[in-house]
């Protein structure tokens, strides 16, 4: 940053991710999520500085070179649902012609076959075939993600990195979608990260839950202990779902910190009720959750 400074967006993330495994990513914006899947992309801007091994089989995807990124990774072996896909689309070009050109450079289809091909592909994603020859300036927030999720499992790449996916999507296509993205994991051993503010939807197809907070995951916990009982067991993490509608819906108090002001212990001490002295430090990632009052197992079991 100007002046020399840094900001540390990302800090001691560790999880791993099994073949046919989906693990969704949830935490209030700001948080690091996407500059996460950016990082695992080589896609973060020129000033980012990054540390550390992120496997993909024998590929360390950090140290790995843009020409490798480019012609080996991208859409081959990682698709990316992006979290802003206006931007993603080429504006000067229909739906179908970017459809049609990812069809025939990742799966070698033929050019009489492209068309039914990128058919197929849009209404894998439920993008209506009667708006394929539209540019995307010509089509809505939900469309254009619609578009992007096509796209995106065109190359059924072993791992795909779908980053708000059912943004702009009514509650129909949202299920439809993630449902989607879903059969996509477990078809033949492929895997899913899936980051979401959508609780519903990581609810319906998570196997584990990672929460971040201030650049940290702070849990990472099985989805049906994470969603039922006996729930989670980081303060931030219960905050979260207790201000959903349909279970508490009190908000938590208080603001995220500013990642280029982080405090000294605990960045979720301010907000946190159960927060003591202990708090002045950092917890570590122990057992699932970083945190030195964590719900006790037992305690939630009762």
């Amino acid at each position: 940053m100007h002046g020399g400074r840094h900001v540390a967006a990302v800090t001691n993330a560790s999880f791993d991710l099994r073949p046919g495994e989906c693990l969704v990513l949830v935490g209030e914006s700001g948080c690091g999520k996407s500059v996460l899947a950016s990082a695992l992309l080589g896609l973060l801007p020129g000033n980012a500085e990054t540390a550390g091994q992120a496997f993909l089989g024998g590929l360390d995807l950090l140290a790995a070179d843009e020409r490798t990124l480019a012609r080996t990774v991208r859409g081959r072996r990682i698709g990316l649902v992006p979290q802003s896909p206006s931007a993603h689309l080429t504006p000067v070009r229909t739906v179908r012609a970017q459809l049609e050109e990812t069809v025939r450079e990742l799966t070698g289809t033929r050019r009489s076959g492209l068309r039914a091909a990128a058919e197929a592909a849009a209404e894998r994603a439920a993008f209506p075939a009667d708006h394929l020859d539209r540019h995307p300036h010509q089509l809505s927030g939900g469309l254009a993600q619609r578009a992007a999720t096509a796209l995106a499992l065109v190359g059924d790449a072993p791992l795909l990195l779908a980053d708000e996916p059912t943004t702009g999507l009514d509650r129909d296509l949202v299920d439809r979608t993630v449902d989607e993205l879903r059969r996509h994991a477990d078809a033949d051993g492929r895997a899913l990260l899936m980051i979401t503010h959508d609780l519903a939807a990581a609810e319906r197809i998570a196997d584990r839950v990672a929460v971040m907070y201030a650049g940290r995951i702070v849990e990472l916990a099985d989805a049906a202990a994470f969603f039922g009982i006996p729930g989670p067991r980081h303060p931030y993490a219960r905050g979260l779902l207790d201000a959903l509608p349909e279970r508490a819906f009190t908000p938590i108090p208080g603001m995220p910190p500013e990642l280029g002001d982080l405090p000294v212990g605990c960045a979720f001490a301010a907000r946190c009720a159960d927060a003591t002295a202990a708090c002045e430090t950092v917890p570590a990632l122990t057992d699932g959750v970083a945190c030195h009052h964590p719900r006790q197992r037992e305690a939630a079991d009762a």
